[in-house]
């Protein structure tokens, strides 16, 4: 039996690097990042005498491109990793997975393995999504590794001996669901005797993309005034870290009913409402959270962002997490009840490529020079 899988092939302009690399996603695990491991064929006359390293470069861009004037910039560059992979050490530290020995004896000894460690607790990726009249590189935060020729690894690199590979940094749904969120809230009126109870319960903790959720109400009025009707809507809140003030909340979904309703008093109403958080009509709405995209895939909500520590956040990135957020209208002199709870919405492990087998083939995508535009990569020097 013969097992293809996918490699990842891009070439430095001049020819002289190539990499290859089994897959563009690193699964961050919370605890730890997975390693980051490819093959670099290298000229090796081009190459005699000089270095080569290897870099994972996490870019974030926090402000847009069209309003940089006057040496004013939104753009943030962190090294996360780096390492010299030419000429190589006599022993490696560790042990070639086994599409990296596939990978060598197809290529020769011209090529040499590499591995590449994230630390934990880095940044996901993640895009702020363009309004349809803006222009240049959306907000967020971007990955690519970095392969150049230099004599050492904080030279600056010149376009003609660099490749750039964009990557991504993802989690994926726990393998273990959480309680099942539930919320009791009640309001008192001052003129008024009694009190106004909204008990909100969702059916799980955790959903897929694309899942329908479940918004369980029970409304018990024991006061004196009417509920005139009933809102449900699910929450994406944003928060960018490196900005003082940079938490926003864009609502993904709603629905609204006057069924059962008005509510008198001393009566209670039991309900179910649903809400399917997607993208869907609001690809044209500035600021909604995307989860960074590779080459011909669709764009999708971003997932909800996972810490190890929650309240330890780093000053480099952007959270993202949801709720739904459910609100009872009782008219102008009424006023208003809500109530919110939190949820978490990912994607799941299952889909991820199997282990490669020793009768493997190869399926090789070429990627073009002008795939990264990061500012770093595209200077000449």
């Amino acid at each position: 039996m013969v097992y293809n899988f996918k490699v990842f092939k891009k070439c430095s302009p001049n020819g002289k690097l190539t990499l290859y690399m089994p897959k563009r996603e690193f699964v961050d695990h919370i605890s730890f990042v997975e390693p980051i491991d490819g093959v670099v064929a290298v000229d090796e006359e081009y190459a005699r005498g000089r270095r080569v390293f290897a870099q994972v470069v996490c870019t974030f861009r926090y402000g847009r491109e069209e309003d940089e004037v006057m040496g004013l910039n939104f753009y943030k560059e962190l090294y996360l990793a780096s390492e010299q992979v030419y000429p190589p050490p006599e022993k490696l530290p560790y042990e070639p997975s086994r599409t990296q020995e596939r990978l060598l004896r197809k290529l020769g000894p011209s090529a040499v393995p590499f591995r590449l460690s994230v630390p934990a607790g880095a940044p996901g990726s993640v895009t702020l999504q363009n309004a349809l009249e803006d222009e240049g590189e959306p907000c967020g935060v971007h990955y690519y590794l970095k392969l150049f020729v230099g004599d050492s690894e904080i030279d600056r690199s010149h376009r003609r001996s660099t490749v750039a590979l964009g990557i991504r940094k993802v989690q994926f749904a726990p393998s273990k669901p959480g309680p099942q969120p539930c919320t009791v809230v009640r309001k008192d009126f001052v003129l008024s005797p009694g009190q106004l109870e909204l008990e909100l319960t969702l059916d799980k903790q955790l959903y897929m993309h694309g899942e329908t959720i479940a918004v369980n109400i029970c409304v018990r009025n024991h006061s004196n005034k009417v509920v005139k009707k009933i809102k449900a809507c699910v929450q994406q809140a944003v928060d960018v870290l490196l900005l003082q003030n940079g938490q926003y909340r864009n609502v993904v979904c709603s629905v609204e009913t006057q069924d059962g309703c008005p509510l008198q008093p001393g009566a209670s109403l039991q309900k179910v409402l649903s809400l399917t958080p997607a993208l869907g009509t609001l690809r044209d709405r500035r600021g909604i959270a995307l989860d960074a995209q590779l080459k011909r895939q669709d764009a999708t909500l971003a997932s909800t962002t996972l810490l190890l520590e929650p309240e330890q956040r780093d000053a480099f990135g952007i959270v993202v997490s949801y709720s739904v957020k459910v609100k009872l209208y009782l008219g102008a002199l009424g006023g208003e009840l809500s109530a919110e709870l939190p949820f978490i919405l990912m994607h799941p492990k299952e889909g991820r490529a199997q282990l490669v087998q020793a009768d493997s083939q190869a399926e090789v995508e070429l990627f073009r020079q002008d795939t990264v535009h990061h500012q770093e990569s595209v200077e000449v020097y």
